[in-house]
């Protein structure tokens, strides 16, 4: 089983003109770095310029996020603004209608150019648009993910991490968050996915125990573990991390029993859940507040990440959040 460990997401902030530039730059770094070639990385930056030009016409104010996909080797591009909206949504999703002065592409080309796109509008919540760009070349994921990894505000190192590990028959993810920020921050999350990389289908009480020890000559993290597997769940916490698991009916709580990985390690109990074809669990630092939470709805993941990254991220903290959808080939 091989895990893939989130790279940090990078926030393009939409608050002058150039911004659609930045965003191109970006997306094309990423692309690069993700090991696209240039006709997709080309593709990755149009993307990106369009959805940041969107938001400065239209909007007041708003980001984009880029990020290397934890689905294949990709990128995704989140976008996320402060509202109105787009009365007629299925309009500006046409080719060749273009809402902004940027490359003149619109959002229709938008579509056409991504593996997958994802948007919505109101006049209460603004626009939510994801595009997630895939190379061809390589094994396709039909598993839905969403995620991002932000620093905080300023800083270079992120001390929140996340990794997922797929195969046939289960998923299994950890979130952790170091203590603080900085890289001493980092270095407490970096070593606890070192631990779970090396074999993430141990049982989740022992990769906790295992990270403990790794963890010891750091300054320690919350970490939480989960694994998916055809309508069940397990999950196992300790700290800050918490998560829900989201259906048809009200939201569960995933709730992380107090203590440090690496400092005070209680017995955290596996906690067992059975899921819904379909269901989304969700994990998350500290860094993303509570009221995302909607009983009764089951969300696009991307947009979901997009929602999360922009809306209820304290820019004053790292922050990082994975989200994952149950189905019967889990």
């Amino acid at each position: 089983m091989t895990a893939t460990v989130a790279g940090l997401t990078r926030q393009i902030r939409v608050d002058h003109p150039s911004a659609g530039y930045a965003a191109a730059r970006v997306a094309r770094e990423t692309a690069h770095a993700a090991g696209l070639a240039g006709p997709l990385a080309d593709r990755a930056a149009v993307v990106a310029a369009e959805l940041a030009g969107n938001i400065d016409k239209h909007t007041g104010g708003g980001s984009v996020f880029v990020q290397r996909s934890l689905t294949g080797r990709g990128v995704d591009v989140l976008a996320a603004d402060d509202g109105p909206g787009m009365a007629d949504l299925d309009h500006w999703l046409l080719d060749g209608n273009t809402t902004t002065a940027t490359l003149g592409t619109g959002l229709g080309a938008v579509k056409r150019m991504a593996t997958e796109f994802r948007i919505t509008s109101s006049p209460a919540d603004g626009t939510l648009a994801a595009a997630r760009l895939l190379d061809p070349a390589a094994p396709p994921s039909r598993r839905a993910t969403g995620h991002f990894r932000l620093a905080r505000d300023g800083e270079e190192y992120c001390g929140d991490a996340l990794a997922l590990a797929d195969v046939t028959g289960s998923r299994t993810a950890v979130v952790a968050d170091g203590l603080g920020h900085g890289p001493d921050a980092a270095e407490a999350a970096e070593a606890a996915l070192r631990v779970f990389t090396e074999n993430p289908d141990r049982p989740l009480s022992h990769q906790l125990t295992n990270m403990h020890r790794a963890l010891r000559t750091t300054r320690g993290a919350a970490v939480a573990l989960v694994r998916i597997a055809p309508r069940r769940l397990e999950f196992c916490g300790v700290g800050n991390v918490s998560g829900a698991s989201l259906g048809d009916g009200p939201s569960r709580l995933l709730l992380s029993t107090p203590g440090i990985v690496g400092f005070t390690l209680p017995t955290a109990p596996v906690r067992h859940l059975t899921l819904a074809d379909d269901d989304v669990v969700v994990l998350h630092t500290d860094g993303v507040g509570t009221g995302w939470r909607v009983p009764g709805r089951t969300p696009d993941l991307l947009l979901l990440a997009a929602d999360l990254a922009h809306r209820h991220r304290n820019a004053r903290d790292d922050a990082a959040a994975l989200a994952l959808r149950a189905d019967r080939s889990a």
